[in-house]
């Protein structure tokens, strides 16, 4: 199991729902925290169904075709307050892509290199700048820290690159 199973879990604690439902919440509302894809969020589903910690039951409105509707089981709410406690209490590992071409940077011009560090810096401003625009949530306070972490993470990211880019001058 891993953040996914939880986030799932999560969803469906607070109510039962369809795949499209779940995956269309994840888009409009997390994608600030997550990048989990509708065929990941289908796979997690299936795994979940087959630990018994979600149901399934298919509902069918009007002429629509009819859906699968996930809710969390028994087995599925005390999964996810484990995940939870487990999820909280650990500290994340940092492995970033990018520090893997930081590594073999003497390979470029120090201009290449620099020119590219430059534009991986814009990129990384143009995402702050669209975090910074996310709205609280105003239902408890976990959404908002999870959302400011990241603005941390972006914010700290974007000093460090700046420095980086200077020192290559």
């Amino acid at each position: 199991m891993d953040e996914r199973s939880l986030l799932l879990l999560g969803l469906l604690k607070a109510q039962s729902q369809h795949g499209y439902q779940l995956n269309e919440f994840i888009e409009k509302n997390l994608s600030r925290v997550t990048d989990m894809k509708k065929a990941t969020a289908y796979a997690v589903l299936d795994r979940l169904k087959a630990g018994g910690l979600i149901s399934e039951t298919m509902e069918q409105e009007g002429n629509r075709p009819p859906r699968k509707v996930f809710a969390i089981t028994g087995e599925g709410e005390a999964e996810f307050e484990r995940l939870l406690v487990e999820t909280l209490a650990a500290a994340d590992r940092l492995v970033l892509a990018g520090d893997i071409g930081l590594m073999f940077l003497d390979h470029l011009p120090r201009e290449q290199a620099r020119a590219c560090l430059a534009q991986r810096l814009a990129a990384l401003e143009e995402r702050l700048a669209a975090h910074e625009q996310t709205p609280q949530h105003g239902h408890g306070i976990g959404v908002d820290l999870a959302v400011e972490h990241v603005q941390v993470l972006l914010r700290a990211d974007r000093d460090w690159l700046r420095g980086v880019v200077e020192r290559l001058r």
